[in-house]
């Protein structure tokens, strides 16, 4: 396994969603204060994806270029408001996931298993008696 690769893949992912929840915060700012702009920005992100943040900002860039550094200038400030905090979050986040489905598993065996008990020849003749 390439953990360097895995470490600048899970970057690239970070990078573009810190960018989805930039726009989220702009559309929700421009919808209070400029409505038509905020209007121009929706229709804008309709037709260009947000998938690869650095793409969206390319192109955002070409066609608005304030709106552009703008969404720029929220994504660092989210992204310096929760890095610190990432770190512990997701691990702690994975080791709990990892443990609820864990814990679900083991329920869903353990009822299969008292559900359905073995037939044994040897308890009917028991009972029988």
């Amino acid at each position: 396994m390439d953990l360097k690769r895995v470490a600048k893949d899970t970057a690239k992912v970070l990078t573009s969603y810190m960018t989805y929840q930039a726009l989220r915060t702009i559309l929700d700012q421009l919808g209070e204060t400029d409505p038509p702009q905020a209007l121009w920005l929706h229709s804008f992100s309709s037709k260009h994806s947000i998938q690869d943040g650095d793409a969206y900002l390319e192109e955002l860039l070409r066609a608005k270029q304030d709106l552009a550094f703008r969404l720029m200038t929220v994504r660092q400030h989210l992204t310096e408001e929760v890095a610190d905090f990432l770190p512990e979050m997701v691990r702690a986040n994975i080791q709990q996931s990892n443990m609820e489905h864990r814990r679900r598993h083991l329920e869903r065996i353990t009822q299969l298993t008292i559900s359905d008990p073995p037939n044994h020849p040897e308890q009917q003749a028991d009972s029988d008696n």
